[in-house]
């Protein structure tokens, strides 16, 4: 039997996603040849969950952009081999991107093909839940338990009507700081690295180096201190989102008076007026940082690994996001991995065991490092002291942070919903830092008034739907 170990729950599906990222986001086809083939751990069966019962239903259908069984010349995942030990095998249900939602309430409506497991995503609570298109987890997850419980805080955050309706899997830290540390040498800095180890690395530190590296520059040369996407994070460091929940009442409130997301706001603002973002889509670490004029590149691990982070000779570091100085609290702006339990899915065996299997496979010592060895080795420019700060960003010292206002409707939550392609909270987290298409900068009383009535709007429809879900 193996031991679990349930402190660091990321760590395990974090590296396989980034190894995964480096393959598929290169800018050329020849990223295989930098990496080595790792022993691959055979993977024992293991007790600490138990099998489908005999006579339970043990197939389950699988609805989404991307199968979850091997294609041709790939390795079963961990989860999958765990899963088909215990009985189950998985039927997959492929759609597009754009249809994926329509597909699945189409299925629910008719009550056919309905899928027992679909991806968890910011839409999934409270608009779909309210929509009737999941269920409740809490008869097949026991959140007190040892193999759930490092995810109750995660898992509270979305209740509804005292039932959980999400099971998360892992987290992972949405963005990293990378920077050239050269250029940190030359310029004279701090090395943010240092300051991340000594409990240092804050607003403040990260605001001083920005503006000693800008004023540096002479003659003509223009510097950045920042380039990608940081306000959403930044603020988030706050411990603040737009949207606040309470679960006593089960209503949704605008958050957007709030000192600390006007505090950070007013010093992205500031940092915008002052020229020190490179507001321009740079695509990865590799081109935002080559020419040495950008002090930082904040961005997910796939714009930062493989052909698109650091080439041999390069001593390029990550640091997480610097933190609000206004609080001791570690916040995580966080990636959740999750599997949504289907409206009409009556497989609770099945379901269940593939949960347990899912988290299993991210908390086991020995698949931990096994994805540690593949990372590093898919990625050769990368330190294990950088590979050490991604997984401890990602675990669970840090207090994820969720914005219901992902969730609340098209309106808010999806791009394509307006005319611009931004949604309503990507505006409020990231236009005090931007200019618009007319060349102006919103102020944050600005951008709060412009878009406070729509907020207001749309949380008063999500709370009648919710008040009308509950009552049925």
């Amino acid at each position: 039997m193996r031991t679990v170990t349930i402190k660091k729950a990321a760590a395990f599906l974090t590296a396989l996603l980034s190894v995964g990222a480096t393959v598929g986001c290169t800018s050329s086809g020849d990223s295989d040849s930098t990496v080595s083939q790792v022993e691959t751990v055979v993977v024992e069966d293991t007790d600490e969950i138990e099998a489908i019962p005999e006579g339970a239903e043990s197939t389950l259908l699988w609805m989404g952009t991307y199968d979850l069984n091997p294609g041709e010349g790939e390795d079963k995942s961990v989860e999958m081999t765990l899963f088909n030990n215990k009985g189950g095998t998985m039927e997959f249900s492929q759609v597009i991107d754009s249809e994926k939602f329509d597909k699945l309430a189409s299925a629910i409506m008719s009550k056919n093909n309905v899928p027992d497991i679909f991806k968890y995503e910011w839409l999934a609570f409270p608009c779909q839940v309210v929509k009737d298109m999941y269920q409740p987890v809490d008869s097949i997850v026991d959140f007190d338990s040892d193999l759930w419980a490092d995810t109750k805080d995660a898992a509270d955050q979305f209740v509804l009507n005292d039932e959980h309706y999400v099971a998360p899997i892992s987290f992972t830290v949405g963005t990293l700081f990378m920077y050239d540390y050269d250029i940190i040498s030359s310029e004279g800095l701090d090395d943010p690295y240092e300051l991340y180890l000594n409990g240092e690395w804050d607003w403040d530190a990260w605001l001083d180096m920005m503006d000693t590296f800008c004023s540096n520059a002479t003659g003509e040369d223009i510097r950045y201190g920042i380039n990608g996407w940081f306000q959403t994070q930044i603020i988030q460091q706050t411990g603040k989102t737009m949207i606040t929940y309470d679960q006593e009442t089960n209503t949704f409130a605008s958050n957007l008076t709030d000192p600390d997301i006007e505090r950070a706001e007013n010093m992205l603002y500031d940092i915008g007026k002052k020229g020190y973002v490179n507001t321009e889509w740079t695509g990865n670490a590799n081109n935002a940082l080559k020419n040495g004029d950008c002090l930082f590149y904040c961005m997910g691990t796939w714009a930062m690994t493989g052909n698109n982070g650091p080439s041999e000779g390069d001593d390029w570091r990550v640091v997480p996001v610097p933190s609000d100085p206004n609080t001791d609290e570690k916040y995580m702006t966080s990636d959740m991995l999750a599997y949504m339990w289907v409206k009409g899915s009556e497989k609770s065996e099945a379901v269940k065991c593939w949960y347990e299997c899912c988290r299993i496979a991210v908390t086991d010592e020995e698949y931990i490092e096994n994805a540690k060895q593949k990372f590093l080795n898919a990625n050769p420019n990368w330190t294990e002291d950088m590979y050490q700060v991604y997984i401890d960003a990602s675990s669970s010292e840090y207090t994820q942070v969720f914005d219901y206002g992902y969730g609340i409707s098209s309106t808010l939550s999806d791009d394509n919903a307006n005319e611009d392609g931004n949604c309503i909270t990507r505006k409020l987290y990231e236009f005090t830092n931007k200019t618009d298409d007319d060349g102006h900068q919103y102020t944050w009383s600005e951008l709060r008034e412009t878009y406070s009535a729509t907020v207001d709007s749309e949380l008063k429809s999500i709370n009648e739907a919710v008040a009308s879900y509950i009552s049925e």
